[in-house]
């Protein structure tokens, strides 16, 4: 499921809720971050990790080497 493009009139208003009032020049470029930033966060959660262990379960330095150099 994909969400609508946020315009830059919605960026405004986002910002300024968040107490970040932006210049009107900047409104645009804000708008097209947060679409790109959207697109890689919507990649990144159709990854299927499996049987991947939390990260504080790797101990840096206990890997075992079986690779022939």
């Amino acid at each position: 499921m994909s969400a609508p493009e946020l315009t830059a009139a919605e960026a405004a208003r986002w910002a300024a809720r968040a107490g970040l009032p932006l210049p009107a020049d900047r409104h645009a470029a804000v708008a097209a971050t947060a679409g790109h930033i959207h697109s890689v966060v919507a990649v990144l959660r159709e990854l299927d990790f499996g049987d991947t262990p939390p990260a504080p379960a790797y101990r840096a330095g206990e890997e075992k080497r079986d690779a022939a150099v």
